[in-house]
C-alpha cells in the first residue's frame, strides 16, 4: 500500500511535465477503443522493473487513476469501479514496449482526457503520453411535428424532436424556400440528458402565417460531421415530393389516363383510314408521270464553269 501511495504521490509530481505526445481518438458509444502507448526505442522489457499508470483527471483536478500495473503484479489493478472490467492493458504487450489501453463498451462519461505514464524501477520515466479521447453517438431522424391551426391565426407553431446523441447538438430551422436559417430568436430550443447519458433535443419554432410554409429543422452533430434535416409544411397542405411537384388527386389521376386512352384509340383509328383512303386511291386513280424531278440531286446547286472570251 505504502509503495502505490508513493508511485501516486510520484506520478501527481510527474503529471507537471509534460513530453509532448498528444493524440486525439473518437469512438462510438458502445464500441470499443484503443488508447496508444507505445515505446519505440526499446523492443524488450521486464516487467519486474515497471510501473504502469493510466490516469484521468477528475472534476476538482486531481488525477485519478484508471489502470495500473505494478511489479510483481501478474495481472493489471483498477482503483476505478467504473473502469472494472472494461479497461485492460495486455501483460504480453507491455513487455514488447506496448503500453496501450483498451477501453471497452465506451459510454458518454468516457470522453476524457487519459495519461499514460510509465517508469522503470519507480525512478526513470520512460514514457509520458496524453490521448484525448472524443465520444460521438448518432442522433435519431428528427420528428417535425406541423401545425394545424385555425385560418384566423397569425402566428404558426412548430416543433421538432430528436434524441440519443452526442455530443450536445447545434439545432438550426431552416426556410425551405431558399434554404436560408431563421432568426435564431424564433425558436426555443431545450436540450438535456436522459438515463443513458446521452442528449435529446425539443426545440419549438414560432412563425407568423404566411402562404405556403415550409420550413426544416436541422440536428447538427458536429464531431461527427453530421446534418440531419427533415421538412415540413404547415398542416393540411401536401409536402412536395422529391421533384418538387404537388401529387394528384385520385380523381384527377383517373380522368387523366381515361383522356390518354381515348386519345390513343382515335390516333390509332385516323391511321386506319389514312392508309385505306391511300390503298384506294391508288387503286382507283390514274398514274401520271412525273416530270422534272431529280430526287436528291436537286437540291445540289450545280458549279458554273467561268466563260472564256
Amino acid at each position: 500500500m505504502k509503495l502505490r501511495s508513493a508511485g501516486l504521490l510520484l506520478l501527481l509530481l510527474s503529471g507537471l511535465q509534460a513530453d509532448g505526445q498528444e493524440k486525439e481518438v473518437r469512438a462510438m458509444v458502445g464500441s470499443d477503443v484503443e488508447l496508444s502507448c507505445i515505446h519505440t526505442e526499446e523492443k524488450s522489457f521486464d516487467l519486474n522493473e515497471l510501473y504502469v499508470y493510466w490516469q484521468i483527471t477528475d472534476t476538482s483536478s486531481k488525477p485519478e487513476t484508471v489502470t495500473y500495473y505494478l511489479p510483481g503484479n501478474s495481472s493489471v489493478g483498477h482503483h476505478n469501479n467504473r473502469y472494472k472490467d472494461r479497461a485492460q492493458m495486455s501483460l504480453d504487450s507491455m513487455k514488447q514496449g506496448n503500453f496501450s489501453l483498451h477501453l471497452y463498451n465506451i459510454t458518454p462519461q468516457d470522453e476524457q482526457k487519459y495519461y499514460c505514464l510509465v517508469f522503470r524501477k519507480f525512478t526513470e520515466q520512460i514514457l509520458n503520453v496524453e490521448v484525448m479521447l472524443h465520444v460521438a453517438a448518432n442522433y435519431s431522424m428528427p420528428v417535425v411535428s406541423a401545425p394545424t391551426a385555425a385560418a384566423q391565426d397569425e402566428e404558426l407553431t412548430f416543433t421538432c424532436t430528436s434524441k440519443d446523441g452526442y455530443p450536445r447538438p447545434n439545432v438550426y430551422w431552416i426556410n425551405r424556400t431558399d434554404n436560408s436559417l431563421l432568426d435564431e430568436a424564433l425558436q426555443n430550443s431545450t436540450v438535456s440528458l436522459n438515463a443513458r447519458g446521452l442528449y435529446d433535443v425539443v426545440s419549438v419554432l414560432r412563425i407568423r402565417r404566411t402562404p405556403h410554409v415550409n420550413v426544416g429543422c436541422c440536428i447538427e452533430n458536429v464531431l461527427l460531421h453530421q446534418n440531419l434535416t427533415v421538412s415540413s409544411q404547415k398542416g393540411g397542405e401536401p409536402i412536395p415530393g422529391p421533384t418538387g411537384s404537388n401529387p394528384e388527386t385520385p380523381g384527377d389521376a383517373e380522368a387523366g389516363r381515361s383522356r390518354t386512352v381515348v386519345a390513343a384509340i382515335a390516333l390509332l383509328l385516323t391511321v386506319v383510314v389514312a392508309a385505306a383512303a391511300g390503298w384506294w386511291c391508288r387503286s382507283r386513280c390514274p398514274r401520271r408521270p412525273r416530270r422534272g424531278y431529280a430526287g436528291a440531286e436537286a437540291a445540289r446547286p450545280e458549279l458554273g464553269l467561268p466563260d472564256h472570251v
